[in-house]
């Protein structure tokens, strides 16, 4: 064996090899990724009062559900938040939804903020959906997803959660900064860009995946 060829075979145990070891087990991660489920069976929402009397539901859909209570007013940001980052990214997707509960009484707030957010970007907002319900009927919705966050006492919080097609809640079980992260704060852009797109392209890839297995068998 020459001295050229051991020189390159060692290089070649030290750096290369290495490397591509790192990216086939990266490879691997990011095509199998499975964001765990936190909570079974949510509550379904087919019974709630809608705003164009339109059905919605949680099953065969893949839902972004938020609880924005009484104060429209003070979700402007987080709407604008989620209408661009996260809406407009991924709304073409087939099976898709956004599902705001509001508290009864909210339904001219609500076109209100829909006039803002088309004016504001210009996005089709087809899959934003807005039930609306007693303070009972949100706050037992809120308590299926049994998380450890807390409603205000305007029936409301900044978080968002992610529903699959099978009515349970999707998030992270091991995140870095909390542990068991259950829903994604829409006032943060840096969380909304971090951890949510990331998240939402998960549970997508997994039912591409499903939809791929089954038209092949």
């Amino acid at each position: 064996m020459s001295k050229d060829f051991k020189k390159y075979f060692v290089l070649f145990i030290l750096f290369i090899f290495p490397i591509v070891i790192y990216l086939f087990f990266a490879s691997g991660k990011n095509n199998f990724a499975l964001l765990p489920v936190l909570t079974k069976e949510v509550n379904e929402i087919q019974q709630w009062t809608t705003l164009s009397g339109e059905s919605v539901q949680f099953k065969d859909r893949i839902t972004i559900l938020g609880f924005w209570g009484g104060k429209l007013s003070n979700k402007k940001g987080d709407a604008l938040n989620l209408n661009q980052k996260i809406y407009k990214r991924f709304y073409q997707f087939q099976d898709f939804q956004f599902v705001m509960v509001l508290r009864n009484g909210q339904q001219i707030q609500v076109e209100m903020l829909k006039e803002e957010l088309k004016s504001g970007v210009g996005t089709d907002l087809v899959k934003w959906r807005f039930i609306f319900g007693t303070d009972e009927q949100i706050g037992t919705l809120f308590e299926s997803l049994k998380t450890s966050l807390e409603l205000t006492s305007e029936k409301s919080l900044p978080y968002v959660f992610i529903i699959d097609k099978e009515g349970n809640l999707r998030g992270r079980d091991d995140d870095e900064d909390v542990g068991t992260l259950f829903g994604f704060n829409a006032q943060s852009v840096a969380e909304i860009n971090n951890k949510m797109v990331d998240d939402i392209k998960v549970i997508l890839a997994e039912y591409r995946r499903a939809w791929k297995k089954y038209n092949k068998e």
